[in-house]
């Protein structure tokens, strides 16, 4: 039996890219994870453009942002009725504000996918302790966040602090369920995406997006308990700096172009989700030095993929034949499978005139080699554990104009 991704799965693998925004009382307090006690006032973003958030975001090609609305200190960035501790009792904008909501807004005007952040773990709430009356106070929060903001993208809950500790999910679910069936959700409850394992931002060869319920990537040619496996396409995270919060003292850690598309090829490029973190500072904008990193990054990218080169494709037994309308000069390849009947390419192989250019495991929403540029008219894709008409696409970029000849 072959795991079969849902529309909003397909949708959100095909999407790719994303943005995490942590932002919150610890931004203002030089802290990672508080313990819930950090003073409600010390929230007071002096600039705060969630607009700024937004156009960042879609500069720089992303689907999606995930914002922490609460995050394991408990603090909660809209107004919510379950707790004190938000920013109804911070000076910022009168104690009025609502950062989920000037988000929600700001994504609405540029159409880009809204997530939130909803931390299982608490450290503030007094009821924590108590399993039963905090499901029951988790679950308000969940439906003020699920009914207040508009369609939500992908609901993200962090394991983190939990661990020993059992909510209710079949209630979370329920409450996802009624108010945002569409939204994806990360890693606990019923989730439709998984973790990665890292927050490295790097998945592995293969990646598979059948996996098993403890979330650990499965294939065994159909060998495995069908019943504990589940469609579920993985998420890598990681912070563009050293820290998920701004801080004032990391800069010098901010990743490099190359550590950044390193990134980019061992997650987009293996056929997973990237998610990465670029968090808003004091000012409540993103930092110019990390703007200015995300889009030369960004911009490489861009101009790696630029000028595809549409190939014809000719199936042949367990072979896919690419011909390119002329001899072309590549350093990039991009093979991508028809996942509507589920992921089946095991292994696959590319040759040019008999030498082997590429080579790898799963191929999935969308697999991206990098090699030395080279001269070709006609590339041929070996496939096992898949039919070969399962390979939809197969798009050479070009590392410079088409070659005159194939010499």
């Amino acid at each position: 039996m072959t795991m079969i991704p849902t529309r909003q799965q397909l949708a959100w693998q095909q999407a790719g890219f994303g943005i995490f925004l942590h932002f919150g009382i610890n931004t203002f307090n030089g802290q990672e994870w508080s313990d819930g006690t950090l003073d409600p006032a010390t929230f007071q973003p002096t600039d705060l453009d969630a607009d700024q958030w937004v156009e960042t975001a879609v500069a720089a090609g992303a689907k999606y942002v995930v914002l922490t609305a609460k995050h394991h200190d408990g603090f909660c960035l809209w107004p919510t009725a379950t707790t004190d501790y938000s920013v109804a009792s911070s000076p910022w904008r009168d104690g009025k504000g609502d950062v989920v909501a000037e988000l929600a807004r700001a994504c609405r005007k540029a159409d880009l996918g809204l997530g939130l952040y909803l931390s299982p773990w608490d450290r503030n709430a007094a009821c924590y302790e108590d399993p039963a009356a905090y499901d029951t106070f988790y679950l308000r929060q969940l439906t003020e966040l699920c009914t207040r903001y508009g369609p939500l993208y992908e609901l993200w809950f962090d394991g983190a602090g939990s661990e020993g500790r059992t909510y209710d999910w079949e209630a979370v679910m329920a409450v996802i369920d009624e108010h945002q069936p569409d939204a994806m959700v990360f890693n606990m409850g019923r989730p439709t995406i998984r973790w990665v394992g890292n927050e490295d931002g790097l998945a592995a060869d293969p990646c598979w997006y059948a996996t098993d319920s403890t979330g650990i990537s499965i294939y065994d040619e159909g060998q495995a308990d069908l019943g504990t496996k589940r469609y579920l396409p993985p998420e890598c995270d990681v912070p563009i700096r050293a820290n998920w919060f701004w801080q004032p003292d990391d800069q010098h850690t901010l990743k490099s172009v190359d550590h950044l598309l390193d990134i980019w090829y061992r997650s987009i490029g293996l056929g997973a989700g990237l998610l990465l973190n670029v968090p808003p500072d004091r000012r409540g904008r993103i930092d110019e030095a990390d703007a200015a990193r995300l889009f030369d990054f960004t911009d490489e990218v861009a101009r790696r993929l630029a000028a595809p080169v549409p190939s014809r494709l000719v199936v042949t037994g367990s072979e896919v034949i690419a011909r390119f309308p002329e001899p072309v000069r590549i350093d990039h390849l991009e093979l991508r499978e028809d996942l509507t009947a589920g992921q089946h390419i095991a292994r696959h192989e590319v040759t040019a005139e008999g030498r082997t250019l590429a080579s790898g495991g799963t191929v999935g929403i969308r697999r991206v080699h990098r090699f030395e540029p080279t001269v070709v008219q006609e590339l041929r894709v070996r496939l096992t554990g898949g039919t070969a008409d399962a390979l939809t696409a197969v798009t050479g970029f070009r590392a410079g104009r088409p070659a005159e000849s194939a010499t």
